[in-house]
């Protein structure tokens, strides 16, 4: 019946296979998901917020009433899938990651209606923020990438145990050779991380630096394996996100 192949069509919608071409309902979500996170950008502009105000506050309130309705849909659809059948199903859906990611998407606008505090309004905008990971189970490229980075997880908490070492054994070295030149920045180890962090990093921003002859040629080693180090877990991730392009 029409009934049934509408409900098909909706539970396909909102929790598509990876082999499927995404659906009509997917892309306006996209699309509905990508102006709300604009529109969250722009609203923090003061000049905007005079400008539009009077606009921002009902297309917020019908974004709002769009991601409600998907929440609800999800919820009572989720069953279509094995792992969400039954009561237990729901619990177990309602307490994955996505669906928290939903609930992010709709509650500041909630929270909003019954606080009435400045601070909590500026919360309420960062909370808003959270919609663009909803891009993520809409969009195929980033939801390969994610599953990427869960597959590479091993690997990655390895290349972040070297990196903490390293970021501590810089530390350390740079305590000894440039503490009594400048105690300010080096006087101490966690003093000395901050430098350690931002070398490591390739960042280098420049605020803190070695002077002495031994502190430069100690800084200039570090710098050269911190090349190293940031292109592992960048290697590891592309490696798993060209495996799963193939598959």
């Amino acid at each position: 019946s029409m009934k049934t192949s509408f409900k098909q069509y909706l539970s396909r919608s909102l929790f598509p296979r990876d082999t499927e071409t995404s659906t009509v309902l997917e892309k306006v979500l996209s699309v509905v998901i990508l102006f709300a996170v604009v529109l969250t950008v722009l609203d923090t502009e003061p000049n905007f917020q005079k400008q539009y105000d009077g606009w921002v506050k009902p297309i917020e309130f019908f974004i709002f009433l769009i991601f409600s309705a998907e929440y609800v849909l999800r919820l009572t659809l989720c069953g279509s899938l094995q792992k969400y059948e039954g009561l237990t199903g729901k619990i177990k859906y309602i307490l994955s990651p996505m669906a928290i990611t939903d609930l992010f998407a709709i509650l500041p606008n909630i929270l909003v209606i019954m606080v009435d505090d400045l601070m909590f309004l500026r919360l309420f905008r960062l909370f808003r923020m959270f919609r663009v990971v909803k891009l993520i189970r809409t969009n195929k490229p980033l939801m390969l990438f994610a599953e990427s980075i869960q597959s590479s997880w091993p690997q990655l908490s390895a290349s972040m145990v070297v990196t903490l070492f390293l970021l501590f054994l810089s530390a350390i070295l740079l305590y000894f050779v440039e503490g009594s030149a400048q105690p300010e920045a080096f006087g101490s180890i966690p003093r000395a991380m901050w430098w350690a962090m931002a070398t490591l990093t390739t960042v280098g921003y420049g605020d803190v630096y070695p002077i002495t002859v031994m502190g430069k040629i100690c800084a200039g080693i570090i710098a050269l394996i911190s090349i190293g180090v940031v292109a592992l877990p960048a290697g590891i991730i592309a490696a798993n996100f060209s495996d799963k392009l193939k598959n």
